[in-house]
């Protein structure tokens, strides 16, 4: 029997939403890299072409496979008004917490953005710290499509920065688990370390040292 495709639902109601309200740049925000053991918080925000097709497959980027991400990524870097990166370090996520350093992240990302965002959609977060009017969505990453679009763009750079780091720290594994904490990235840590791009305060990190 033939495998059925998955159906992506997103959506572009709540930036039409936003846009019926007379808003012209609502920008999309997510996140990746929250919980891993090792790297960067990445975010990303993007402002969608409201004339241009959503790419096909658009989703969370959880639910794609490297290739689709990859593909995606790229009709999304040609055909997206604008887009941006904020990264936030192993060392100041250690110096403060995750939460602060996805805030921080999504902030830098936003102030990278030109043209500037005048409504912001944000997956699961209220971003307090910026005066734009914003709306959080509980899983908005598998709804709105400008969210779905920046979890996608943000997952490709930070992986592409943990390739990187692959090739800095080899035997971690990086380009594999990207920084999470399987079991062969656990099994790494206890028989070399902490490396410098390994979050010290994360539980059980440091204590594979010992």
């Amino acid at each position: 029997m033939a495998r059925q495709r998955r159906q992506s639902l997103i959506h572009t109601l709540f930036e039409e939403e936003a846009r019926g309200r007379g808003f012209g740049r609502v920008a999309g925000l997510d996140e990746v890299g929250r919980g891993a053991l090792a790297g960067p918080v990445v975010a990303a925000a993007v402002i969608l072409d409201p004339s241009a097709a959503i790419p096909e497959g658009l989703d969370d980027s959880k639910k794609l496979t490297a290739l689709q991400r990859e593909r995606i990524s790229e009709e999304l870097r040609r055909s997206a008004v604008c887009y941006a990166y904020g990264l936030i370090s192993p060392e100041e996520i250690d110096a403060t917490n995750i939460l602060v350093a996805t805030r921080r992240a999504m902030l830098q990302a936003l102030e990278q953005l030109q043209p500037c965002a005048d409504f912001l959609l944000i997956d699961a977060l209220q971003l307090r710290e910026s005066p734009l009017p914003q709306k959080a969505i509980i899983r908005g990453d598998s709804a709105s499509a400008s969210i779905a679009a920046a979890s996608v763009l943000a997952k490709t750079y930070r992986d592409a920065l943990m390739r990187d780091y692959d090739a800095q720290f080899p035997h971690y594994g990086f380009a594999r688990h990207v920084g999470y904490g399987t079991r062969d990235h656990w099994a790494a840590l206890k028989a070399h370390g902490c490396c410098p791009i390994h979050r010290r305060t994360f539980r059980g990190v440091v204590s594979q040292e010992e």
